[in-house]
């Protein structure tokens, strides 16, 4: 290829014709920027410059120059002048008609004001267009590569305490991947430009010089000769030099995702939160405790790991974690003299590293297994509350355990031995849920245990995680570090100030996943924030009720009022409440579990329906797993039908509740639906086939048809 600094987009034509015919002096830079990108997305280049069309337009102007030119306000100025001037240009040559000439200018009069937005905007900026907009900002000429590399040497050598910050709420790690990911995009522009020329050469000439003919290995020359367009091109736009230096010696400076090892954990966790809630914009509980930033680095170097590898006094099997986390080496400055972030961003590589090098705790014959990610993270989503490793391998088991104890604390002990030992039969019949523990269950628990405690013994060399006895769970070090890793992630992970602001609706939707002793912790928190009044309390009740009105199966009322009844709500906004058409029965039920007298015709039928789908629900699933147990028992094989399974308990709880009902079986089955036609159609389903008064199975069919056209109108 012929090495050329500009591709073939008529801009040094242009730029005269600005100046001969319109008296125009257009910024050199920012035309080549947009013409460029139009011609690399494919405009037509006929006119001799590439024609913008409005689709055109808004592709490069919102996506591609935010993040690959660093521009300064007097070339925001000039790009309506810019774009003005190239419309005219291609009106000139005959390619736009006045109507649609007049349709280009209004286009470009809406798209001017989000590219400024998009400029502006932190999360477009990569490594090139930071660093940059430091050195311009600083009178460093960024057309100059060797005052550019002047500027670096001398950033480089500056204290880490004394350079710019990034904006909030970017990390390193955001730029590291929004350089890649920037780089990749074009890259992949200039080979589809590539194949254009190769498939149909514009009557401008090719965009792309020609692939070298006598190279003997085309493909390898064709695939460094379009990086070197994009180097070029990357350099011209933001500083020349930067992609020079960021590859080689100043690549500490801007650190590609492969070099940040906590960004593959990152991955991770995201994975384990999909797993979990199948969007990632669910959030986590904020960890109860974290360090303050002055606190980090003593925190870090405490650890017994990180400094381990900061000496270099570390074995050989962890070399390759010294050098994927660069201690000593390239780390070894922000080791000494780096900011808080730093640290932590340090401390996240070393657990990273660490984890990934660790086996699977496995139990017998491969029944389950799980990884120091998974548990990472199963850690941070109970809120960091403490777990016990017994109970981890229990619950890992087919049988499980009871849901009250899945999310339980666990005592942390201050005089166990440093060996792991199971705890006793008395110890852990309440860590399991279960009356007795046999020496048979306690040898089936022994050897994962000791798997899973060692796993852990090794994660806590890093400072991020304990282990006492049977508890585990992570440092105040490890829940900065989690979090700062869960963000990388972009997991949903907030503090404990950005939940505190929340509104009420954003407060209940969210604390419905999370464990139910620090959800009410957390809705107690929200309420003193607003001064514990009424007014506050019952601005979560009005949250509660629109949540279950809106999506009726999200979460039951009783899950709900266990929440509200832990965080002491008060019993004047539960009696304001006993009149809402679907939370009015769980308040009164609430109510009543305080000792307080409440008339049932104080609620309305609604509200008592929604209670009364959740309490048939629950026995609905209790008779599937008896069922299910029997089935097991007697060795059948096959998946029964939801009609299959007999309603034992689910039966008598309707009749009884429908023989108080006003307007009898019939009018309970059609609250029922109304009230929540997902839940419902499973239990009218079991009333049609096993209800022994056809009128009432009869009236179970009719109101099934009701809730599942209900329930298919709201899906669509």
């Amino acid at each position: 290829m012929t090495r050329t600094n500009a591709l073939n987009t008529g801009r040094d034509d242009f730029l005269s014709w600005a100046t001969g015919e319109r008296g125009v002096a257009l910024p050199a830079r920012l035309t080549d920027a947009v013409l460029t990108m139009l011609a690399l997305r494919g405009a037509d280049r006929r006119a001799g410059v590439p024609e913008p069309t409005p689709g055109l337009l808004r592709q490069v102007l919102h996506e591609d120059l935010p993040q690959l030119l660093c521009a300064g306000d007097d070339e925001l100025d000039a790009l309506p002048g810019v774009l003005g001037t190239l419309a005219d240009r291609v009106r000139a040559a005959g390619r736009l008609n006045a109507k649609r000439h007049a349709r280009l200018l209004a286009a470009v009069e809406d798209a001017v004001p989000g590219f400024r937005r998009a400029m502006a905007d932190p999360v477009n900026l990569t490594w090139h267009r930071w660093y940059a907009s430091l050195l311009t900002a600083d009178g460093v000429d960024p057309d100059d590569p060797a005052a550019v590399g002047a500027w670096l040497d001398a950033h480089a050598n500056t204290p880490h305490a004394d350079r710019s910050a990034l904006p909030e709420p970017l990390h390193r790690f955001d730029l590291a991947e929004r350089t890649f990911a920037v780089r990749i995009r074009l890259d992949e522009a200039l080979l589809a430009a590539f194949a254009r020329d190769t498939r149909e050469a514009s009557p401008a000439g090719p965009l792309l010089p020609p692939p070298p003919l006598d190279d003997r290995h085309p493909d390898d020359a064709l695939g460094g000769e379009l990086e070197r367009i994009a180097d070029a091109l990357t350099d011209r736009w933001t500083a020349a030099g930067l992609t020079e230096a960021f590859a080689a010696r100043h690549a500490a400076l801007a650190p590609a995702p492969e070099a940040m090892p906590h960004v593959a954990l990152a991955d991770r966790m995201l994975d384990e939160h999909l797993d979990y809630y199948g969007d990632s914009s669910v959030p986590l509980p904020p960890p109860p405790v974290v360090p303050s930033p002055d606190e980090i680095r003593d925190l870090l170097h405490a650890a017994p790991l990180p400094a381990a590898l900061a000496a270099g006094t570390f074995d050989d099997e962890l070399r390759d974690v010294a050098e994927r986390c660069g201690l000593p080496g390239p780390a070894t400055a922000v080791w000494a003299d780096g900011t808080p972030q730093e640290l932590l961003e340090l401390a996240a590589d070393v657990l990273a590293a660490q984890a990934e090098r660790l086996p699977l705790v496995t139990g017998p014959q491969e029944a389950y297994s799980f990884g120091a990610a998974h548990l990472l993270y199963s850690l941070y989503e109970r809120g960091g509350t403490p777990d016990s490793v017994a109970r981890k391998i229990a619950d890992a088991k087919s049988d499980g355990l009871p849901p009250e104890l899945e999310d339980a604390p666990t005592p942390v002990s201050r005089d166990a031995p440093d060996a792991y030992e199971l705890p006793s039969p008395e110890e852990l019949s309440p860590l399991l849920g279960v009356h007795a523990v046999t020496d048979a269950d306690r040898a089936e628990l022994d050897a994962p245990a000791q798997g899973l405690a060692s796993l852990m013994d090794q994660l806590a060399s890093t400072g991020c995680v304990f282990r006492t006895g049977d508890t585990y769970g992570l440092t105040p070090l490890g829940a900065a570090v989690m979090r700062h890793v869960l963000t990388a992630g972009h997991v949903a992970a907030p503090d404990r100030e950005t939940v505190a602001e929340w509104n009420a609706a954003e407060t209940v939707a969210a604390t419905r996943h999370w464990p139910t002793r620090i959800a009410a912790a957390t809705l107690a928190a929200w309420a003193a924030h607003r001064g514990g009044t009424d007014e506050a309390w019952g601005e979560l009740l009005g949250a509660v009720s629109a949540a279950k009105a809106a999506e009726a199966d999200a979460a039951r009322t009783s899950e709900y009022f266990a929440r509200l009844d832990l965080a002491a709500i008060p019993g004047t906004v539960l009696r304001a409440a006993l009149t809402d058409p679907v939370t009015g029965a769980a308040a009164r039920r609430l109510l009543l579990a305080r000792g307080e007298t409440v008339p049932e015709d104080t609620v309305p039928l609604s509200a008592r329906a929604t209670v009364l789908v959740e309490e048939l629900d629950q026995r609905w699933t209790d008779d599937m797993l008896g069922h299910v147990k029997r089935r097991y028992d007697a060795d059948e094989t096959g998946i029964p039908a939801a009609a299959d399974i007999p309603p034992t308990t689910l039966l008598p709880a309707f009749d009884t509740a429908a023989a108080a009902w006003p307007g009898g079986a019939a009018a309970l089955a059609d609250a029922l639906a109304e009230a929540d036609p997902g839940t419902s159609l499973r239990i009218l389903d079991t009333l049609h086939a096993h209800h022994p008064d056809r009128t009432v199975a009869d009236a179970a069919a009719h109101a099934k048809k009701t809730a599942r056209r209900t329930s298919s109108g709201r899906r669509r």
